[in-house]
């Protein structure tokens, strides 16, 4: 199969601008959403060979990041629901990664519109889980000001993402500079009022009706994530309706970073 070309647009969502990345036109596209501190362009290696949507979510990458933005859980499901109204598309196939959470508090709303699944590494929304180090720091006010303003210098930056890989090298450099290209008030306020309005009873709650959620999925997790431990995969594994755990050796947060050939496994799921 061959390569697709991925095209970049950009709507307006409730004045303010909405930027994503398109390939193919499928009538049940893959559905991408990225964590934190990224943006869309996690996914174009799996845009290019399985097509899709991938958003910038609002406060991240090239997506609008005004100050009254709603930064929550539920504030992203919202947005996920008015951006597919915005495309027109009904039913997705639907793959997250960490904060992309939120695309499964959509699903939980939605879970007729989920064709198919792919859970990669993702924030718990399940009982149990405490926050890391640095999200505990963003967490405390003040501190988190601080710790996420030092972090915008490149080389703090690449001194906090050296654990994300299991080789704890640097993670690669054209992925730090997408990051820091886009790492600016906007994005760091997004992430301190998204950590902050998420203690762990509120992921545990989001995640009630994780159960509902019945399309065949996939959760792929690089079980030396630093971050959110390889149990959380297991947890989700048994909490959604139709769920298989795949553990993969060698790979951290992004796992796709560590083991390339995932982007094939994932898009061949998604293709079902």
């Amino acid at each position: 199969m061959g390569l697709r070309e991925v095209r970049s647009e950009t709507l307006e969502l409730g004045d303010q601008p909405v930027f994503f990345q398109r390939a193919g036109d499928d009538d049940v596209p893959a559905l991408y959403v990225h964590g934190v501190p990224t943006s869309s362009d996690d996914f174009v290696p799996f845009l290019r060979r399985g097509g899709g949507l991938a958003p910038d979510l609002p406060g991240f990458g090239r997506s609008g990041k005004r100050g009254d933005g709603n930064f929550t859980m539920e504030g992203y499901a919202d947005f996920l629901d008015r951006f597919l109204d915005a495309v027109g598309v009904d039913k997705v196939r639907l793959c997250v990664h960490d904060w992309g959470a939120v695309g499964l508090v959509w699903a939980m709303r939605n879970p007729a519109r989920v064709t198919r699944l792919v859970v990669m590494n993702a924030v718990p929304l399940l009982p149990g889980y405490r926050w890391h180090r640095m999200a505990r720091m963003w967490r405390t006010p003040g501190v988190g000001e601080f710790a996420i303003g030092l972090a915008s210098a490149r080389p703090i930056m690449k001194l906090a993402l050296t654990e994300a890989t299991p080789k704890r090298g640097s993670l690669p450099k054209a992925f730090r500079d997408e990051i820091a290209a886009h790492f600016d008030q906007g994005t760091q306020r997004a992430i301190l009022r998204l950590y902050r309005s998420s203690p762990p009873e509120a992921l545990a709650s989001a995640g009630s009706a994780l159960g509902t959620i019945r399309a065949p999925a996939l959760v792929l997790w690089g079980e030396d994530d630093p971050y959110i431990p390889a149990r959380f995969g297991s947890g989700y594994a048994a909490a959604l309706g139709d769920g298989r755990l795949e553990l993969v050796e060698g790979a951290g947060h992004w796992p796709w970073l560590d083991r390339p050939e995932l982007v094939e496994r994932v898009c061949a799921h998604l293709d079902g």
